[in-house]
């Protein structure tokens, strides 16, 4: 059965060239492995509308997910090795055994994402998922029954622009290759896990390459709904419970992504950094508020009442002395300062743009609001970013700049971890076209290179779909 009659309910317009996408990665596959069945996968990469380095506070975002993606193609092998090809030629072929502890390969290297996949399959499996009363499956000549070996597979992962999801641009594509990568091993093991502990386990996943980041990525890849941005508080409620609700967008406005072309070195010791000073807020306001184990903790209290209990920084080793909770985040020498009291305060005050941006677009649905009030927020929430958070950066901004001057733009703010990758921008239908031009003149003028602006459809969740 071919594959082709479920593309047009993914992709709607750009069905045709993701037809040539998928053809050209399943000629590659069979190449590269031989003929034979082959199972796809993909996984969205995302933007975040609005909701910035508040996840791993346990606050709330309200990403979207595009329709944009990471592919990957896999045919299961009778024993637990991973033959694993990248149809990008800079990526060389890695080959591993899945089993609960998976050595990993060079820091950097590229497929980690997917060995980290593994290990957390090859546990669920292993033991998690047997105690909890797996399922036995068929899978190609193989019964695997509870305690049988684990499956491997042959896989080619295709995520390229235009039509798959852009590196190293602020959306993902790192988590996008998680969840494709898990969601193949899962099916060919014979485990069908339910979306909700199984993005936070996909989040955990993805610590394996050194990054301790939230659920966000992860929740959004695997609940999207098209047509709608998804609330998530961060906060677990119970075991792998969590709040959540999806959010119609406006049809008539359009979410532009401006890629700035940029990825700065040291990001992921800068990101650690801020992870490690909002912990050490946490130990700060702890005396005061002894439950506290995270920045949400205290998200109804008045900003005015915690801004004296935090020092404005602290090194390190000062915030281990406080308590802080630092023993699992990767770290630089112990006086690397860390900047307590601005990165809580931008957390404080993005988790309630999240809750206004939310209201905002629920009442435009409604037909009782303006978009306008959304996208004073994404401005906002970008200068909090900026100036409390410290995670922008000159082209970033001459973006961010570029895209207001444009009639017709709601709001724009930088989107992803920061310093260079991409930001959002909502934008009335008839004003892209003004948009795309005029932003990329303006940003070749400032910063001398070409942004890539794309579009976006808010796309739906991760899938399998089958090969042909």
């Amino acid at each position: 059965m071919s594959i082709y009659g479920t593309l047009e309910r993914i992709y709607g317009d750009a069905v045709e060239a993701q037809q040539a996408r998928y053809a050209a990665a399943l000629e590659s596959f069979a190449r590269i492995y031989g003929p034979g069945p082959v199972h796809i996968f993909r996984a969205p990469g995302r933007v975040n509308l609005i909701g910035e380095h508040t996840d791993y506070n346990h606050g709330f975002v309200l990403p979207v997910a595009l329709d944009r993606d990471v592919l990957l193609l896999a045919r299961p092998r009778s024993d637990p090795v991973v033959h694993l090809r990248n149809a990008e030629p800079e990526f060389a072929p890695r080959t591993f055994t899945i089993g609960p502890t998976v050595p990993p390969a060079p820091r950097g290297d590229w497929s980690n994402y997917v060995r980290g996949a593994a290990q957390m399959v090859a546990r669920q499996v292993g033991a998690h998922v047997r105690e909890a009363g797996a399922h036995v499956r068929e899978a190609g000549a193989h019964v695997r029954e509870a305690g049988a070996h684990l499956c491997g597979m042959d896989a080619l992962v295709a995520g390229a622009p235009p039509c798959g999801t852009p590196r190293g641009a602020g959306v993902s594509s790192s988590s996008a290759l998680t969840v494709a990568a898990a969601l193949a091993l899962a099916h060919l093991n014979g485990w069908q896990p339910e979306p909700v502990p199984f993005a936070r386990m996909c989040s955990e996943a993805e610590w394996y390459v050194g990054t301790r980041g939230g659920i966000m990525d992860q929740f959004i890849a695997l609940l999207a709904r098209p047509g709608h941005a998804l609330f998530l508080d961060c906060r677990p409620q119970g075991p792998d419970q969590y709040t959540f609700a999806h959010v119609p967008l406006p049809s008539e406005f359009h979410i532009l992504v401006a890629d700035t072309g940029v990825h700065h070195a040291n990001v992921r010791g800068e990101f650690n950094l801020r992870v490690a000073a909002c912990r050490a807020g946490v130990a700060c306001l702890r005396p005061r508020y002894p439950g506290i184990t995270h920045l949400r903790d205290v998200q109804d209290v008045d900003w005015t009442e915690l801004d004296p209990l935090l020092p404005e920084a602290l090194t390190v080793a000062e915030a281990r002395a406080r308590g802080a909770d630092l023993d699992d985040v990767p770290l630089p020498v112990d006086d690397a300062e860390l900047r307590v009291r601005a990165c809580c305060r931008h957390v404080h005050s993005e988790n309630e743009r999240v809750r206004a941006t939310v209201a905002a677009l629920e009442a435009v649905a409604r037909g009782a609001g303006n978009v306008t009030v959304a996208g004073h927020l994404l401005d906002e929430a970008h200068a909090s970013a900026r100036d409390d958070y410290d995670v922008s950066c000159p082209e970033l901004e001459a973006l961010v700049e570029a895209a207001r001057a444009v009639e017709g733009t709601a709001g724009a703010r930088l989107t992803g971890a920061g310093w260079g990758g991409c930001i959002v921008a909502l934008v009335h239908r008839d004003a892209v076209s003004d948009f795309e031009a005029r932003v990329s003149r303006r940003y070749r003028e400032a910063i001398g290179r070409e942004p890539r602006i794309f579009a976006c459809r808010a796309g739906g969740g991760a899938e399998q779909i089958d090969g042909p």
